[in-house]
């Protein structure tokens, strides 16, 4: 390709809603433009950039015995309904009706529309297991589409779904495909961690996320300083601290006029934080409504939402104001974890069962009470926020906190989906049983930005060589000096016969113009044809390392093959 006829529209300044330098990039150098809030068009190079990623993982999928299909964009939305996720999903789902009141989605995701298209065409366990995949496009209705790629409304997405007779040979598909995504991520260059994860909106018994270490990462993740152990922060647990011992002689109610924080209640009785216990009050959503939830943690620690949320089945979590607890008669800033009333949730962390002397509101206003037995009656569940330094429940050391940008992830669905949509085949003793299944989705798009995250510099993309839109960028220096130009036309021919992608900067614009776009694309390679042409001589510039490396032309070709 020549660059003075190729649809490249690089830009200098910066848009001004683009906040992460992958947005920044990508707008400015020219791999996409933005159509609408959260929708993208790709350009040329970003259409090349991503088509490498796709053909990495279609050839690893491939070649472990994935099949690929092509679901429709649109999905009926009786589907979403025979699985319960019509209303769970909640407002990202776009629901829609066409001209004949027919209902229908955007898929985000495609469990539904895989389990239908297998359901009567898959009937016996001889033709078990079954891994079908496919790379499209999938529509978010995200409330604030942000960050470019990294998190749009309409995105491209690998989403694969894997059919089994029994739980054993799902974990080995499963096993199987953790393995794989490790291959397609080294490939594309990226530098991740695989960690546990929360299901969310997808369900099933456990997941696990593949995460691109990157300081802009949106989520955050939990991993051990000496071992393996790895997890979103949604998911993530840790050893239950050891307090230093403190002995108090309150006991029973106690006045606190006005003491409706932790930190005014410890100042004010004199105990540490993690003698008290907080509560932490919520509006949440069901299918079939609203009710108020209290959720009840150590004074020294934080809510996890997510935990939260899973811990009472609920669709969304709001917080609630004053006026939505007195109408349940709650004593808002005074609440204690022996709180009973109608149509009132109440939830207490696992690391408060059996803690003793205690302090914890008294349910009514400007009161508290000590020497609290946390007993066994309450319901429990997990709802800290793991800290950086709390303690790895795998092997006792330091937990570091880490930004990173979800690439992958992979989910056990068990019969999630089979079961409410009545897939079923018949095992070995001719019995009907639901379809134990996996899923697998990669962020394709996503990808593109993730790796500019992790990769890029101050001055622009640093692409793979895998994925990068071209590898070779020629730029000759002064395109009316016929030496220079000869000698650039010469490398380009002979770089094209290798099957070298290459890319000639034959634009009557200024050095200094060719060179920063070379270095915002991320050309991996440039061989920059100047006054050295006389010579018969070029320099290579390696993009990633700022290497430069002057060589006599018929040398420039072997060595790009090599350090390609």
């Amino acid at each position: 390709m020549r660059f003075s006829r190729a649809f490249i529209c690089s830009i200098k300044e910066t848009p001004k809603e683009a906040v992460l330098k992958s947005h920044q990039y990508l707008i400015r150098g020219g791999f996409i433009s933005a159509q609408s809030a959260g929708v993208y068009d790709l350009m040329p190079l970003g259409k090349r950039v991503i088509d490498k990623i796709r053909a990495i993982i279609k050839e690893e999928l491939d070649k472990v015995g994935c099949e690929e299909v092509g679901l429709g964009f649109v999905t009926p939305s009786e589907l979403w309904r025979e699985s319960g996720r019509f209303f769970k999903y909640g407002k990202e789902l776009l629901r829609f009706k066409d001209r004949k009141d027919g209902e229908f989605v955007l898929g985000p995701t495609h469990e539904e529309a895989m389990v239908s298209l297998v359901r009567g065409r898959v009937s016996s366990y001889k033709q078990l297991p079954l891994n079908l995949y496919q790379i499209n496009l999938k529509f978010r209705d995200e409330a604030r589409p942000r960050f470019g790629l990294m998190r749009g409304r309409e995105f491209l997405m690998k989403d694969g779904y894997s059919f089994h007779g029994s739980r054993e040979d799902m974990l080995r598909e499963f096993r199987l495909m953790e393995e794989t995504y490790k291959r397609i991520f080294r490939r594309i260059g990226l530098d991740f961690r695989v960690v546990e994860a929360d299901s969310g909106a997808i369900g099933g018994s456990g997941s696990k996320e593949f995460m691109a270490l990157a300081d802009a990462g949106e989520d955050t993740i939990l991993r051990c300083e000496k071992c393996e152990y790895g997890a979103n922060a949604e998911a993530a647990k840790r050893v239950k601290p050891t307090y230093a011992p403190f002995e108090s002689d309150l006991s029973g109610e106690i006045a606190t006029p006005n003491i409706v924080s932790i930190d005014d209640l410890t100042a004010f009785l004199k105990i540490p934080a993690y003698k008290t216990v907080k509560a932490i009050a919520k509006k949440a959503l069901f299918d079939e409504g609203e009710k108020i939830a209290i959720f009840f943690i150590r004074g020294s620690d934080e809510l996890e939402e997510t935990k939260a949320l899973n811990a009472i089945g609920a669709n969304e979590l709001s917080d609630a104001n004053a006026s939505d607890l007195e109408a349940y008669k709650i004593a808002v800033g005074f609440i204690g974890c022996d709180f009973k009333g109608e149509e009132v949730l109440t939830i207490v962390d696992n690391e408060l069962r059996n803690e003793t002397k205690m302090v914890t509101g008294a349910n009514k206003k400007d009161a508290h009470i000590a020497g609290v037995h946390v007993g066994g009656a309450h319901t429990f569940a997990d709802l800290i926020a793991v800290q950086d330094g709390d303690l790895c429940p795998v092997c006792g050391a330091k937990l570091a906190r880490r930004s990173g940008i979800e690439i992958g992830h992979i989910f056990q669905l068990g019969d999630r989906y089979s079961k409410p949509l009545n897939a079923t085949f018949l095992d070995e003793n001719g019995k009907a049983k639901p379809f134990i299944m996996g899923t697998y989705g990669i962020g394709v798009s996503r990808l593109i930005a993730a790796v500019i995250e992790a990769n890029g510099d101050e001055k622009g993309c640093v692409w793979n060589e895998a994925i990068a839109p071209y590898l070779v960028d020629i730029i000759v220096g002064n395109v009316k000096d016929e030496k220079q130009s000869r000698l650039a036309e010469n490398l380009y021919s002979q770089l094209l016969h290798e099957k070298i992608e290459t890319i000639l900067d034959d634009r009557a614009v200024g050095f200094g113009v060719k060179m920063n776009d070379f270095e915002l694309i991320g050309f991996p390679y440039a061989v920059i044809v100047g006054k050295n042409a006389t010579d018969d001589r070029a320099e290579i510039v390696v993009r990633k390392s700022g290497e430069r490396i002057t060589l006599n032309v018929d040398q420039i070709v072997e060595r790009i093959k090599e350090s390609g």
